[in-house]
């Protein structure tokens, strides 16, 4: 997984699918960036073709965390429909800025 940093915003960049066997690497990254004291995430889906469970279970704890700090993550990029039509289901534009 790629990462950028600027002064204010953390960008995260995964490959391929974000399921059980990965999404413990992106939180491991996620929490690294957050310690060092990052409040803005971005989240670049535009390699990402697929999520499980696991995956928006992630994402979740990240925006709960963030919350906590008045921070934002933002997903931009969705280039997979499989990825739109599942965060659509589950309505996480409501609580997850998504950037198309």
């Amino acid at each position: 997984m790629k990462v950028e940093r600027s002064e204010e915003t953390a960008l995260m960049v995964p490959e391929s699918r974000i399921d059980i066997t990965n999404s413990n690497e992106l939180k491991q990254t996620f929490l690294e960036l957050f310690d060092e004291g990052y409040s803005t995430f971005v989240i670049d889906f535009g390699q990402v073709d697929g999520i499980d469970s696991s995956g928006l279970g992630k994402l979740l704890l990240f925006q709960k965390k963030l919350k906590e700090r008045s921070g934002e993550l933002k997903i931009i990029n969705i280039s997979s429909e499989y990825v739109k039509k599942m965060f659509a289901m589950i309505h996480l534009n409501k609580v997850i800025t998504i950037e198309d």
